[in-house]
């Protein structure tokens, strides 16, 4: 009874949502940064677009690290238990976003302000790394079988209201206190606005219990032996690659969405940042509602059904998005970035579930983790990099929409190989 108990759940919900709002918020403020501030502040005297293609490269380095934070807190959330994991995650992420915000930039220290900005960045990619599969499994594994797919889709709404307070913040910020202060000293109000997630991190440890499903297979199998993660890349490489590979459509396109179109609208296109701002916002307010629907549908149909869907019709839509954006026009990029969203989370609202069904309990938290990090790795890693690049090299933003496309043909073929896979309760 305890498994389903309505107002246990409701605590979970609300706490994991809140959890990953703000860690998500935490990540997603640097890729804003890097978009608007970072490449004046930290990589002075190149050339802009040189200074944005820098400052995407630490952008990367994120995403670099996330493997890491996988595969460190994969193995402590599958040995020791979900919820320590997932506060120690937290934590992590509250302390080195808020250190960002205090740090010095290059006309202090010099080189030395990149280098520290890079390290900072890999403390976040661990910290987001261990904190997907944490809260997920948070959900995923409280909840009653049936609506697995329902209750995970709040792990995954955090993305969308993490870019929404993102660019909100930002967007407040530069109008309140103007260009001129936000490239001085307001960009750090953002960063140092994380310590909040210290907070959340300490009331999880207090008052969330442990998941039913971790609790009774720690008390019916024998004391585990040896990592979990090495034990998942021995039993389950295949399911871990094409898991990375159904991820790599979701989470290329998704930082070309709220990143790279930040930079192209403002320097390709002379865009005004709020205009642009604006746009991913109100596309993140659409996301929001449509992933958890389509979680829910997902515990209906299928979860590969409905993964199938998103891929081929986000695939066909990124050749319609560039030509959308490239009209100038407020509404062309609200169309484009609002659809776009809205077949994305036909994939990534059902995820959850998804890799969580994908492997025991034992060895979940560090299956899961490492096939949605190092998808990220080959997916959002260097999305916006590619995407700068290709339109350097073509001089045309059709290229980046075949890029797109190629991406979401990888994840199609992985959610097809994937059907066959058994699913573990």
């Amino acid at each position: 009874m305890e498994k389903t108990d309505p107002a246990r759940m409701r605590r979970i919900v609300t706490t994991a949502l809140a959890g990953a709002s703000i860690e998500w918020y935490d990540f997603f403020i640097y890729g804003t940064a890097a978009a608007m501030v970072f490449p004046k502040l930290f990589f002075p005297g190149s050339d802009p677009m040189v200074g944005t293609l820098l400052s995407f490269g630490t952008f990367a380095v994120g995403f670099i690290a996330r493997p890491v934070g996988g595969i460190l807190f994969g193995h402590f959330g599958d040995k020791v238990g979900r919820k320590r994991s997932l506060v120690a995650a937290l934590l992590l992420m509250g302390l080195t976003t808020t250190g960002i915000g205090l740090m010095p930039t290059y006309a202090t220290i010099g080189v030395w302000a990149p280098v520290l900005l890079i390290a900072l960045r890999f403390a976040q990619g661990v910290a987001i790394g261990g904190q997907w599969g944490g809260a997920v499994l948070l959900l995923t594994e409280s909840a009653p079988p049936e609506r697995r797919g329902f209750y995970g889709s709040f792990a995954q709404l955090g993305v969308p209201i993490g870019v929404l307070l993102a660019n909100l913040v930002f967007l407040l910020v530069t109008q309140i206190f103007g260009e001129e202060a936000l490239q001085a000293w307001a960009w750090r109000l953002p960063f140092l606005f994380s310590v909040v997630l210290i907070g959340i991190g300490v009331y999880v440890n207090v008052r969330l219990e442990e998941t039913p499903a971790f609790e009774q297979s720690r008390k019916q199998a024998a004391p585990a032996k040896g990592s979990p993660i090495l034990q998942a890349l021995r039993e389950h490489p295949r399911i871990i690659l094409l898991a990375a590979g159904a991820f790599v459509a979701v989470n290329s396109i998704f930082y070309i969405f709220i990143t790279y179109i930040v930079a192209y609208g403002t320097q390709t296109l002379g865009l005004s940042k709020s205009t642009v701002l604006t746009a991913v916002m109100v596309s993140a307010v659409v996301q929001s509602p449509a992933l958890v629907l389509a979680a829910h549908v997902s515990d209906r149909i299928g979860r590969h059904t409905v993964f199938l869907w998103g891929a081929a019709l986000l695939g066909i839509w990124s050749l319609v998005f560039f030509p959308l954006v490239d009209t100038g026009s407020f509404l062309g990029i609200l169309v484009a970035l609002t659809v776009g969203q809205a077949f994305l989370s036909l994939m990534y609202g059902p995820q959850a579930a998804l890799f969580g069904e994908l492997f025991p309990v034992e060895i979940r938290y560090s299956g899961a983790s490492l096939g949605y990090q190092i998808g990220a790795i080959f997916g959002g890693a260097f999305a916006p990099l590619i995407a700068a690049s290709l339109l350097v090299a073509t001089g045309t933003s059709m290229a980046i929409g075949v890029y797109m496309s190629l991406m979401c043909a990888i994840t199609f073929a992985s959610i097809l190989l994937l059907r066959g896979a058994r699913v573990h309760a």
